[in-house]
């Protein structure tokens, strides 16, 4: 199972959130997971329903102290992690995710995503 985690701006459009895809190598991953007040977000619930696949919205205790391989100092003062996206796809994983494809950022800066697998056990 493959899992995008996707941070954005609130200027953020669905074809920003496409490209932040894109650019992971991912464009139809099995899931999208960020955290809850960015899950609420219409571009985010309009690109799972593009791809017709879940999002997992998760609390930010869930992706606080989890390490990153990118760290944006912004980020880890808001939310106490180095990357909204890596975080939330690892956190959404679970124990067996990996991570595959670190953040990756939007030209504009408005969105990234990261790309866990999560494997059978």
């Amino acid at each position: 199972m493959r899992i995008a985690g996707i941070g954005l701006r609130a200027a953020a459009s669905l074809a920003d959130l496409q490209d932040a895809l894109a650019l992971a190598g991912c464009a139809q991953p099995d899931a999208l997971a960020t955290v809850t007040t960015k899950a609420k977000k219409p571009q985010v619930q309009a690109l799972a329903k593009a791809l017709n696949i879940p999002v997992i919205a998760l609390e930010e205790d869930d992706i606080s102290g989890i390490s990153t391989v990118t760290c944006s100092p912004r980020i880890k003062a808001r939310f106490g992690t180095g990357s909204l996206a890596e975080a939330a796809a690892l956190a959404a994983g679970g124990a067996q995710a990996r991570l595959i494809c670190p953040r990756v950022k939007t030209t504009n800066g408005l969105a990234t995503a990261a790309i866990a697998e999560r494997t059978a056990t």
